[in-house]
């Protein structure tokens, strides 16, 4: 089987091939951009495993014209600069020890046992320059049975990285085959491993968890999370009842997949502390629970927030009431993000002064908003007895 694809074809991925083969090493491009090529879905980063030292690949890439970054050398991992893109090279590499989080890597000439240290048998498939794949462990029908299973023993793989059993529920999410259910051996493995959850840093548990949640259909894969106990163990007291009925939801209303909008639906204890949010997300959440909790129309929250943070509380609010979207909502929301408040203080000058503003604005803005943004400034005025 050969693989066809522009990243493969274009002169910087065949520069930094090339150069490694012609030396006598091994050089393939491994893991996700394989995997997705086979899927047919888009690819993102190109990385590149070889038999030669990193030290090797420094010496050869450099005398090419090539920058090349010693990014992480303990680890095997050089990244080159070709042609002004960045490339990834990591020498084939097996684990002498593992406590988890970290690993202790030895280097190896053997294929075979780069492959056995990785986490899935679909992220176990290589490719040559001339697309060759070549599969050490047979990850190609799991593959393509869309079906996300751990390399060999599926304990061990979890024990020498705990972040596999968050990643194991984010691959089912974005490339397993919902209708074929999770493997099993993998949820036993990762029900049987929960304290080491634990003792993952935020920042790695967030970065899983915004892949998850803004996957397509995440639902299948929270509702396994939750079973195995894995779900309230990064964030306790979340809950996955909402989560179908809003990715249906955002279907029918043609929405795309919105991490806070979910995160807020699966709800639970300090997520901005437990998932590492940063400002902005942890601003949107706040501001999106308390629209909520207000219970303003959409077309308000449109227009004192934008038109999403209303697209996300009538989402939200529908989901847990197991509603369908009312009608109509759609032009509300358009009419209120894109109305312009007619009355500025300037206006109830110099009539009004100080304090008797702020009053006279909040109640021709309340009378506004409750009019669906209809009265004119003439109008506003004439409630305060002002015209002219």
């Amino acid at each position: 089987m050969r693989i066809s694809a522009e990243w493969l074809k274009d002169r910087p991925t065949q520069k930094i091939l090339r150069v490694l083969d012609r030396a006598g090493h091994q050089a393939l491009v491994v893991g996700g951009c394989v995997r997705n090529t086979l899927l047919a879905v888009p690819v993102s980063d190109i990385d590149i495993a070889t038999s030669a030292r990193p030290e090797t690949v420094i010496e050869l890439t450099k005398s090419e014209g090539m920058k090349a970054i010693p990014t992480g050398l303990e680890h095997g991992t050089v990244t080159v600069v070709a042609d002004k893109v960045p490339f990834e090279i990591t020498t084939f590499r097996r684990d002498v020890e593992t406590d988890g989080r970290r690993a202790v890597v030895a280097f190896t000439d053997a294929l075979h046992e780069d492959a056995r240290r990785r986490d899935f048998t679909m992220n176990a498939i290589y490719a040559d320059a001339d697309g060759l794949v070549v599969d050490p462990l047979g990850g190609l029908p799991d593959l393509t049975a869309r079906r996300v299973r751990f390399i060999e023993d599926a304990y061990l793989r979890i024990r020498e990285d705990f972040l596999r059993s968050l990643r194991f529920f984010r691959f089912h999410a974005q490339y397993g085959d919902p209708d074929a259910g999770l493997d099993t051996e993998a949820l036993a493995a990762i029900a049987a491993n929960l304290e080491g959850l634990g003792t993952l840093p935020g920042e790695r548990v967030g970065a899983e968890m915004r892949k998850l949640l803004t996957a397509a259909d995440p639902a299948p894969a929270l509702a396994a999370m939750e079973a195995t106990g894995a779900l309230h163990k990064i964030l306790p007291g979340a809950t996955t009842t909402f989560i179908a009925p809003l990715v249906h939801l955002e279907g029918q209303a043609t929405r795309t997949p919105d991490f806070i909008r979910r995160l807020v639906a699966l709800g639970g204890e300090d997520p901005a502390e437990r998932l590492r949010l940063s400002r902005a997300e942890e601003k949107a959440r706040r501001a999106l629970l308390q629209v909520i909790e207000d219970g303003a129309k959409p077309a308000e929250i449109a227009w004192r927030c934008d038109a999403e943070t209303a697209w996300s509380a009538v989402l939200v609010q529908q989901a847990i009431s197991g509603l369908p979207v009312p009608d109509g909502i759609s032009g509300a929301i358009d009419t209120g993000a894109g109305a312009d408040f007619p009355i500025s203080a300037r206006d109830l000058m110099p009539e009004l002064s100080g304090l008797a503003i702020g009053e006279a604005l909040a109640k021709m803005e309340r009378a506004w908003i409750d009019s669906d943004f209809a009265l004119t400034h003439r109008e506003l005025l004439g409630l305060l007895g002002n015209e002219g």
